[in-house]
């Protein structure tokens, strides 16, 4: 992944396939709220997190695990595209 747009097409593409099999990739909105609408309950969403954890080489810690990082594909894209950030000391 070079960019956020792939990683967001990454996660979308998850997204749709785990959890919205009968919605088109391109018909999920960025911004879409899966925990409210229950597209993700609380089973899926540790799917979701062992997924990220797989997929990008990123350890989710109990600190991470604020539901708004994983509201929407814009949200866990965000936090994937932090996670993945070197941490500096400054």
């Amino acid at each position: 992944m070079t960019n956020d747009t792939s990683v967001t097409d990454v996660i979308k593409q998850y997204i749709v396939e785990e959890f919205l099999p009968d919605v088109a990739v391109q018909d999920l909105p960025v911004d879409h709220d899966l925990l409210a609408d229950g597209v993700i309950d609380s089973l899926g969403l540790l799917k979701l997190i062992a997924w990220i954890e797989d997929r990008f080489g990123l350890p989710v810690d109990d600190s991470a695990m604020d539901p708004d990082n994983f509201r929407s594909v814009r949200a866990i894209g965000a936090f994937v595209s932090h996670a993945g950030q070197p941490v500096t000391n400054g």
